[in-house]
C-alpha cells in the first residue's frame, strides 16, 4: 500500500482516527490525502461545489483549510522519531461525503480509505453509524474503520475472519493480506468459523492447512489458523482477542458470515466493545 486516503471532518474522533492513520502510514511507508467534505455525518445528499452559494463556498473552503492545516501539524508533531514521513495533500469540497470521496478516488489512486467512527464503540452503533454503513455498502475500496477505543501500536498480528462455506473463495484475500502483513512486518491470523460443513473437522484444517501452506512462503509471514464456533457470529468482539489482533479484515459480500452480521441487531450489551480497527474489503 502506497497511499492512504484519510476522511475527516475535524471532530475528535475524526482526529483520533487521522492520528492512527498517520501512524499506520509511517510503518507502510506510504503518503496521505487528508480529505475533508461538508457533510461527513449526514445522509443529505448534495450535488457539490456548485449547488452551494458562492459566499458560504468560500468561507468553507476557508475554513477547512485552515483546519487542514492545523490538523497536519498535529499529525506532524507527534513524529519526533526520525522514521519515515509521510507526504501530505489535501482534499477540500462542500458536499456529501460519498460524493466528495468518488470524486478524489477518481482523480487519485488510493489504495486504503481510512475513517472515524461517530456512534462509539458499541458493536450496534459501531457498524449502524450512517456514514460507516453507507461507506461499509458502497466502498469500493479497501476500509479501514477506527474506534475511539483503538490504540495505536506497531501492527503485530492481522486476523482475517472467513467462514468454511466461502474459505475457498476467499484464498485470493488471504494471499493480498499476506502482502499487506509483509508490508507491515506483522503476522497473519486467519480465522474461520464453522458454518457447517460436510467435512469433519478434522479433513477441513487439514485441508486448509495444505492451502495455506501454499500462500505461506519463506517471503511471508507465518499464517496461523484457527477454526471459531458460529455461535461467535452474533458477537463481533468475540471474533478475536483483544491482546492478539491489531487489525480485524473481514470480507463484506451477500451472504457470508458479516453479511448476517449486518443484518444482526442483537449486539448492543456494553461488553460488547469493538477496540480494534476492522478492515472492510469488498468481495
Amino acid at each position: 500500500m502506497k497511499k492512504l486516503l484519510i476522511l475527516t471532518d475535524f471532530s475528535a474522533t475524526a482526529n483520533h482516527a487521522a492520528l492512527y492513520g498517520y501512524r499506520l502510514a509511517i510503518q507502510l511507508k506510504a503518503d496521505i490525502i487528508l480529505c475533508n467534505a461538508a457533510i461527513v455525518a449526514s445522509d443529505i445528499p448534495l450535488a457539490g461545489l456548485a449547488s452551494w452559494p458562492l459566499e458560504e463556498r468560500d468561507t468553507y473552503l476557508q475554513n477547512s483549510q485552515e483546519e487542514i492545516t492545523l490538523l497536519k501539524a498535529h499529525l506532524e508533531s507527534g513524529n519526533h522519531t526520525g522514521k519515515y514521513q509521510p507526504t501530505m495533500i489535501f482534499v477540500s469540497d462542500p458536499g456529501s461525503l460519498i460524493h466528495v470521496l468518488d470524486d478524489t478516488l477518481d482523480q487519485t489512486q488510493v489504495d486504503l480509505v481510512v475513517m472515524g467512527t461517530h456512534s462509539g464503540d458499541q458493536v450496534h452503533t459501531f457498524l449502524f453509524d450512517s456514514p460507516c454503513m453507507n461507506m461499509i455498502k458502497t466502498a469500493h475500496k479497501p476500509l479501514l474503520m477506527i474506534p475511539s477505543a483503538a490504540k495505536f501500536s506497531a501492527i503485530k498480528n492481522i486476523n482475517f475472519i472467513t467462514d468454511s462455506k466461502n474459505c475457498n473463495s476467499d484464498l485470493k484475500f488471504i494471499a493480498q493480506i499476506l502482502l499487506l502483513a509483509k508490508q507491515l512486518e506483522s503476522g497473519l491470523t486467519v480465522s474461520c468459523l464453522d458454518e457447517g460443513s460436510k467435512e469433519t473437522s478434522l479433513e477441513f484444517e487439514l485441508r486448509m492447512n495444505n492451502a495455506l501452506l501454499k500462500l505461506s512462503n519463506e517471503k511471508h509471514p507465518h499464517i496461523n489458523y484457527t477454526m471459531k464456533h458460529s455461535g461467535q457470529i452474533k458477537v463481533l468482539a468475540g471474533l478475536y482477542e483483544r491482546d492478539e489482533t491489531d487489525i480485524l479484515v473481514v470480507i463484506n459480500r451477500p451472504d457470508n458470515f458479516f453479511d448476517q452480521l449486518l443484518h444482526e441487531r442483537e449486539t448492543t450489551t456494553l461488553e460488547n466493545q469493538i477496540s480494534v480497527p476492522l478492515l472492510v474489503i469488498k468481495g
